[in-house]
């Protein structure tokens, strides 16, 4: 049997792609992030009691700043919240070509039974609920502080009790529920794994917040929560116990993430003092720099 010269090549190329014999697997490739900005970045201006921008106006901002995605905080949706708003917002985001990234809410789960949880309860399903229906991914939530007369370690129960039934409905809307390393209870990263280690959960995460440890060694604690974040915010800042303020080192908490394989958005949430119209631009083109 004759084989032509097309045939050859054909054959080569086949045999040239097949893996060799005991060669090692293929290193998985280094995740490709994409940058996304919270809203509460714009706290100024899209602070409901004196609003001089919409939330609407934000997502366009963050059109004009190059992000590929936008993360709406629920401080900032009008009130009261109607499914027609929701509906608006969401027209907006699609319209701007930027995915929803997390809605973040304001939360306390420190909270001992009776009608102060059950309504914090209630307004986590309807975030998840909404969550859902803009296409959001998470929710970043709170865990709360110790209430008076109380102990840490009922505050932390109570908090596990109010999570897992949140949960429920969370996997049910498949929406995530990202803890953020917010101080109270989860001001250290020890505080932040009984948590965590408390509730094993599909739906259940970290948002890793890149400037909320105090602590004396702040990287070295959010290298302890990387592994299981789902959604990450960084700051500008980060403050250690004990010394002043310092510019972040995003190359340093990118890299961490890396190491951890966390795929989401990297999202700049800016507080530092210069006005954001122009330090939230010049941060996004230092974190575009490291990704």
């Amino acid at each position: 049997m004759r084989t032509n010269r097309r045939d050859f090549f054909k054959a080569g190329a086949a045999i040239a792609a097949l893996p060799s014999i005991g060669a090692a697997p293929a290193a998985p490739a280094a995740p490709k992030y994409k940058l996304s900005l919270a809203a509460y970045s714009m706290r100024q201006l899209l602070d409901l009691k004196n609003p001089k921008m919409k939330l609407e106006e934000f997502i366009e901002k963050c059109v004009e700043w190059g992000c590929d995605g936008t993360e709406l905080t629920e401080y900032y949706f009008q009130k009261p919240l109607t499914p027609e708003y929701v509906t608006k917002i969401k027209r907006a985001a699609i319209k701007a070509g930027l995915p929803i990234t997390c809605t973040p809410i304001g939360n306390n789960f420190t909270l001992p039974p009776g009608e102060a949880r059950d309504k914090q309860i209630a307004n986590m399903k309807n975030w998840i609920d909404v969550s859902a229906e803009l296409g959001s991914p998470a929710i970043r939530i709170f865990a709360g502080g110790v209430p008076k007369g109380s102990t840490e370690e009922e505050a932390r129960a109570w908090c596990i009790e109010c999570i897992k039934i949140s949960l429920d409905h969370a996997a049910k809307r498949g929406v995530f529920l990202a803890l953020e390393n917010h101080g109270g209870i989860v001001a250290t990263a020890e505080g932040m794994l009984k948590i965590l280690d408390a509730i094993k959960h599909d739906w259940f995460g970290v948002n890793f917040d890149s400037g909320n440890f105090h602590t004396p060694d702040p990287y070295g604690d959010l290298e302890k929560i990387a592994p299981y974040a789902v959604v990450c915010q960084l700051k500008a800042e980060i403050h250690p116990a004990g010394g002043k303020k310092q510019d972040s080192d995003y190359g340093r908490v990118v890299e961490m993430l890396r190491k951890a394989n966390y795929r989401g958005f990297i999202t700049l949430e800016y507080e530092a003092a210069e006005d954001p119209l122009t330090g939230i631009p010049k941060h996004l083109e230092l974190i575009r720099k490291v990704l």
